[in-house]
């Protein structure tokens, strides 16, 4: 058995990327160049109940039909926060990956996209783009999470963010 829990991991593959999770563990990988604001849309995310997987390096591996992603050792719960540095957080050991999210210019981003896919270490996820520096990126990636990474992909059910009100 793998750390993952399903069949025989494939080797890890190192990334430039920050990965956060909701528990019980459905993840959103969050990729684009240094500097593009991947720590700053993954507090924001911390923010609405997400928790930090790895930040700036990032381990990923597929096991059975999913891709999960953790941190290195000396990372583990490591948040850059540029004007503060290095900032403890709670984190999870390890999440399998729902969602890609790549970070791009508002003008880039389409209004109307179809929903689009990637092969990472050969397994199918959907990819979303997002403007990082948008105030309206974090909901807007946990959104498409809810939508389309948790879900349809794993069978979870995502906490909202808000409590729901019954009426009487």
């Amino acid at each position: 058995m793998t750390a993952a829990g399903k069949g025989t991991a494939r080797a890890r593959a190192a990334v430039h990327g920050t990965v956060v999770a909701w528990p019980p563990g459905g993840g959103v990988l969050i990729l684009g160049p240094s500097g593009a604001g991947k720590s700053d849309l993954a507090l924001r995310l911390i923010d609405r109940g997400a928790r930090l997987v790895g930040d700036d390096y990032i381990h990923l591996f597929a096991s059975g039909p999913g891709l999960y992603a953790s941190a290195p050792a000396p990372l583990a719960g490591l948040l850059e926060v540029r004007g503060l540095g290095l900032v403890r957080q709670r984190y999870l050991p390890q999440a399998r990956i729902a969602l890609v999210v790549h970070l791009a210019a508002r003008e880039t981003v389409e209004r109307m996209p179809r929903m689009r896919y990637k092969f990472l270490r050969g397994v199918r996820l959907p990819v979303m783009s997002v403007d990082p520096w948008d105030q309206t990126a974090a909901p807007k990636v946990e959104q498409a999470y809810r939508r389309f990474g948790a879900t349809r992909r794993l069978g979870l059910a995502v906490p909202s963010p808000t409590p729901t009100r019954t009426r009487s």
